[in-house]
């Protein structure tokens, strides 16, 4: 690495700089930017900062990412379930939350979110902190409801084609279904149906 660097498409042109420089510089820090630039095409502003506020939940490195303004901020972002008087009670409450949790060693080795609410349930502290318990759940659920909703519209568009786009909302609603809970369906024997089509009134 400490060689001088040699352009192997034209090893005429000699730059006066070394492997290490080459591929610190001119290749990760490329490649890094290209990733942010990604990073923020795919989340906006409010994402970005949705995630970064829901990063200070953290419980690694003793809670060393705890902030407690980004979480007031977190919470102002999920206006249906936090009124003014709780934030106000919430502010007073991350302090001995935060207190709570740093000082008990049950808490010092967590390894993510999840398995810091499940140890909050485990000791009790989620009754002695329900508003941050509450930021903590809302926080576990946003990931998998947003990859669930982008799953569905990925699934609207497989059965939304050209050819049907002028299908109604009901029988757009069952194909859905279908489409969405394999899963469920999979149990659903064809004798089942076939009942139920049978006991249907006639038209």
């Amino acid at each position: 690495m400490v060689e001088a660097y040699v352009n192997t498409r034209s090893s005429r042109k000699r730059k006066n700089i070394n492997n290490q420089h080459y591929y610190n510089y001119d290749i990760f820090n490329t490649v890094l930017d290209m990733q942010i630039r990604e990073f923020g095409n795919r989340f906006g502003e409010i994402g970005s900062d949705l995630l970064q506020n829901m990063a200070t939940l953290n419980p690694r490195n003793s809670f060393s990412q705890f902030n407690k303004s980004s979480l007031l901020k977190l919470s102002h972002m999920y206006p249906r379930d936090f009124e003014d008087k709780e934030r106000i009670i919430l502010e007073h409450e991350l302090d001995i939350y935060y207190h709570s949790v740093y000082n008990d060693v049950r808490f010092a080795n967590l390894n993510g979110i999840a398995d810091l609410a499940r140890l909050m349930v485990a000791t009790r502290k989620h009754l002695s902190h329900p508003l941050v318990y509450r930021l903590l759940k809302l926080t576990l659920v946003l990931p998998v409801a947003t990859a669930m909703i982008e799953r569905w519209f990925s699934v609207m568009k497989l059965v939304k084609t050209d050819l049907c786009n002028r299908i109604g909302d009901d029988f757009l609603n069952y194909a859905l279904i279908c489409a969405i809970e394999k899963e469920a369906l999979s149990n659903v024997k064809n004798e089942d149906v076939i009942d139920c089509f049978q006991k249907m009134k006639t038209c």
